[in-house]
């Protein structure tokens, strides 16, 4: 991968930043500045990591928190390696206990019943016992302090926390809300741009799982604390639920793209929609970035991967067809016989039977990381547990109540998932990390980057900041405004119902770090689109 990529016309706020013994780069400064202060007390790219990830529960709460899942994408010594850090539905969770409650169309979005187990404290605890250099006690210092003694707000964390403050006024009534503003809005106010937020129960959370290796957040003192909250509100979750957890090492699933190897995690996971969509699109010969074939290619190929991941996608244990036939060339090949020179209303193919922070950290011995982890649209569940900091996430919505469906809820189950690290590499050699994060945007804007990167030789800062699109449903696809206007004229002249966005939030935010195998150069890029920050040594 050329690291002096061309540079795309198209505002920026930032240039491509390189280094050589150590980069982190995400989407708030404070926490990618922590990655690289690990690496420089002798961590490598994994505690540097986890350093990060922990850091952004306190500095990024309106993406993530303490329970949240994640999921990971690790080059280390020659290989790649996944960890699944999403957790199950609780064995109490059923359709027909959520269908009691008054549910009969889907699960809430809010409250304790969409909450499935956390999987990112242990997570973060098996990254560190796999492959870390430094104790989860050293690790998750920077995380503890910034959680006991405070930090400032920065722009676009202000804006989204604000926005939800707003929202959840309306709709938090209940009892079991009222510790997420206690937490998130003390005394009744929101903290403004600049302003100081701390949370010390959070910080008495972080030390627990560093000290007790997360055993304390799943059959311990935190354990107890979360059994006990959910069943005085008449939650699900349970201790017994917390006990059984492990996250699992996967092995990562890819497709070749005109002689890169793209990689993402197998489902439950999204992964699965980019991969497909990229394998539809490389049959045909993109030459020109700003052409209206080009974008039509490209979300035609979208539309038809993500309906099928719509429907297959779920727990791995479940689903009813197989990865390596979604991603075979015969089915690609029969996607691609689809696409035609007007927009198509989608529908799932039959292949043969058989709110989210991202970071990526890299070395100068090689190892790289692609790290996603989320509480899910924002501050999650809006559950948060007493004295502790833990912000719940909501993953439980994903599930269907049509027991007929791949995703049909069912306890011990782990439902379909939107966030995806990404990782490219060339025959044996790593290129690096990517990942965009923010909900359904997610694969398209993998695809998105690919693209940029591997068709138009964009360097990592451009292929972030060019123009993006979103399909959402049927032919609906959402544009950003600095996108040329004459190709969204001529998208909605062959039948794309064209929406322009007035502002970038929906669009995603992301990272790339490719590494040069000869050198060790290091090139870095990270969003326009948010407080995003390359820490570089």
């Amino acid at each position: 991968m050329k690291l002096d990529g061309q540079t795309y016309p198209y505002p920026s706020k930032r240039n491509v930043i390189y280094g050589r013994k150590g980069m982190v780069a995400t989407s708030q400064p404070l926490a990618a500045e922590a990655g690289l202060d690990i690496l420089k007390k002798g961590g490598n790219a994994i505690d540097a990591a986890i350093a990060t990830a922990a850091c952004l529960t306190v500095v990024e709460p309106t993406s993530n928190g303490i329970g949240s899942d994640c999921f990971a994408l690790v080059w280390v010594d020659g290989k790649l390696h996944g960890l699944n850090g999403s957790g199950q539905a609780p064995a109490a969770l059923t359709i027909e206990a959520v269908k009691q409650l008054g549910h009969e169309k889907e699960l809430p979005k809010f409250g304790m019943v969409p909450v499935t187990v956390p999987g990112t404290p242990k997570a973060w605890a098996e990254l560190s016992k796999k492959f870390g250099k430094l104790p989860l006690t050293e690790v998750l210092a920077p995380a503890i302090e910034y959680a006991e003694n405070g930090f400032p707000l920065s722009p676009t964390l202000a804006n989204y926390w604000n926005r939800a403050y707003k929202g959840y006024s309306k709709v938090f009534k209940g009892e079991e809300f009222k510790h997420w503003f206690e937490t998130f809005a003390p005394e009744g106010k929101v903290p403004q741009v600049g302003d100081i937020w701390k949370s010390p129960g959070h910080a008495r959370t972080l030390r627990l799982i560093a000290e007790t290796n997360a055993e304390a957040f799943y059959t311990g003192e935190l354990a107890e604390e979360i059994d006990s909250f959910f069943n005085e509100y008449g939650g699900f979750l349970n201790k017994e639920d917390l006990a059984a957890y492990e996250p699992e090492w996967v092995e990562p699933i890819s497709i070749n793209y005109r002689g890169y190897d793209v990689w993402e995690i197998p489902p439950n996971g999204q992964g699965l929609i980019a991969l497909e969509a990229l394998n539809i699109l490389k049959g045909f010969e993109l030459t020109e970035k700003e052409a209206t074939e080009t974008y039509h290619k490209q979300i035609e190929a979208t539309k038809l991967a993500f309906i099928d991941g719509m429907k297959y996608i779920t727990d791995p244990s479940e689903m009813k067809v197989k990865v390596e036939d979604l991603l075979s060339d015969a089915y690609a090949s029969e996607r691609r016989s689809l696409i035609g020179d007007e927009a198509i209303t989608p529908e799932p193919g039959t292949p043969p039977s058989g709110g989210t922070v991202y970071l990526a950290t890299a070395d100068g011995d090689g190892n790289m990381v692609s790290f996603i982890q989320s509480n899910y649209m924002g501050f999650g569940s809006g559950i948060v547990v007493p004295g502790t900091g833990i912000a719940m996430q909501n993953r439980g919505h994903n599930f269907s109540l049509d027991p007929s469906h791949d995703n049909a809820l069912k306890p011990g189950k782990k439902t379909y998932h939107t966030i995806i690290p990404g990782f490219l590499t060339k025959g044996d050699q790593a290129v690096g990390p990517f990942g965009v994060m923010g909900g359904f945007m997610q694969p398209q804007g993998h695809l998105q980057v690919v693209v940029n990167t591997v068709d138009f030789g964009l360097n990592p800062q451009s292929a972030l900041d060019a123009p993006r699109w979103m399909w959402s449903e049927g032919k609906t696809v959402h544009v950003e405004r600095h996108l040329p206007a004459h190709i969204a004229e001529q998208l909605a002249g062959i039948g794309h119902d064209i929406k322009v966005a007035l502002e970038g939030g929906s669009f995603g935010r992301g990272q790339i770090i490719w590494r040069d195998p000869e050198t060790g150069v290091m090139s870095g890029g990270t969003e326009s689109r948010t407080d995003g920050h390359i820490a570089v040594w």
